[in-house]
């Protein structure tokens, strides 16, 4: 199975709490909800489907279950809103016991177990273990290698704090990116895929090498 991440991003990286004003609102954040304004449905909206597609299994930290497994149940008879009930669901928490949990086919996964835990499953073969929000659990995932996929739908807004997916711990890590869309909202919704390569650096004077190829070509006004 692919460890498939995604999220709705800021332009300044922050994947905090895009559905509603409460969803989460640690830290004093007060935006919550700041995604929904630019939501297309024709390109975001089919590339969440295209990418559900694919999906054998659920992964959450514990707040983003939380809130799902609070919302889906309700909306039973959307086809959408059924695939994510009927399908296999894991949640790393040390807050929740299995008898606490309501929402079918669910599975708890202790948090000293996590990582060991969803290294099993991305080694067996079916579709992709998605995802979704869950920024301590995809810091956690990402530093441990264990992510084959990074779906990102960046939107043109800049919320000045919050939850991101990315740590300062130094480490570089490159990425290709297979594919772009850009949906009527100005968001980019872009896919990325870790190259395995170590990051490679270089310096701007090796720009200006050949003076017959200059980087930069002004054109006369």
């Amino acid at each position: 199975m692919r460890v498939v991440v995604n999220e709705f991003m800021s332009l300044d990286g922050v994947v905090q709490a895009p559905g509603g004003p409460e969803e989460d609102t640690d830290g004093g954040f007060a935006h919550g909800g700041w995604s929904v304004p630019f939501f297309d449905p024709e390109v975001m909206g089919g590339a969440v489907d295209a990418k559900f597609s694919t999906v054998e299994a659920l992964l959450f930290g514990r707040r983003t279950f939380t809130v799902m497994a609070e919302a889906w149940p309700e909306r039973a008879g959307d086809p959408f809103a059924d695939q994510m009930n009927a399908v296999d669901k894991y949640v790393v928490t040390d807050t929740l016991a299995q008898d606490d949990i309501t929402w079918p086919n669910s599975h708890v996964i202790p948090v000293a177990a996590a990582m060991d835990a969803v290294a099993e499953l991305r080694a067996k073969d079916g579709g992709d273990l998605g995802v979704f929000g869950s920024p301590t659990l995809v810091r956690a995932l990402l530093a441990a290698g264990l992510v084959d996929e990074l779906n990102v739908m960046i939107q043109p807004v800049v919320l000045g704090g919050g939850k991101r997916i990315f740590t300062d711990d130094g480490v570089g890590r490159a990425l290709e990116l297979v594919d772009v869309q850009v949906a009527s909202t100005g968001v980019l919704v872009c896919t990325y895929r870790p190259t395995g390569e170590s990051l490679a650096t270089g310096h701007s004077d090796e720009l200006y090498e050949d003076p017959e190829q200059p980087p930069v070509s002004p054109t006369d006004g």
